[in-house]
């Protein structure tokens, strides 16, 4: 009888799953964007989901019960301050999956795991980062030209001479 097996085992060794699991979720919830393929976003969407649920509710039992996965304690208390708080009037679905297309090496479906409610923050600071960039730009040929003068003084040295013989 073909019986439904609980979960993807993903072709690793129990202690090797719960480190990539453990992993992906720190990283998930650090950054609230990751790029991954579609069977180990699937799995590692079931732990997320139920660690925003918990951290809805901030209590001693919660946070231990969480820390047991997630060992950061920074992505902890982002955890429960920022996020439990975020999705406090959703009923569930805190994650989504964006579909990019197959993998050039060996084909396998990537896919874009990231939180449904983002931060104005993530959002908005990658067009400031953009920006921040642009001045450092516009100073570099600036520092360019100031060289470049240096570098024609010898040239006009060298046509004086050829003007003075």
């Amino acid at each position: 009888m073909n019986n439904k097996t609980g979960f993807n085992r993903l072709n690793r060794r129990p202690a090797q799953r719960r480190a990539l699991i453990k992993n992906m979720v720190t990283s998930l919830f650090t950054h609230e964007r990751i790029t991954t393929t579609k069977a180990k976003a699937l799995e590692v969407r079931r732990y997320a989901e139920k660690m925003v649920t918990r951290a809805k509710v901030d209590s001693v039992h919660n946070r231990r019960e969480i820390a047991k996965t997630i060992t950061q304690d920074d992505v902890l208390k982002k955890l429960f301050t920022v996020l439990g708080p975020r999705f406090q009037n959703r009923a569930g679905g805190y994650t989504r999956i964006l579909k990019l297309g197959q993998r050039f090496g060996d084909a396998a479906e990537m896919v874009i795991l990231e939180l449904v409610e983002r931060t104005e923050k993530t959002e908005a600071a990658a067009p400031e980062a953009k920006a921040a960039k642009a001045p450092k730009a516009k100073a570099a040929p600036a520092e360019d030209a100031e060289a470049k003068p240096a570098k024609k003084a010898p040239a006009k040295k060298a046509a004086a001479k050829k003007t003075a013989e």
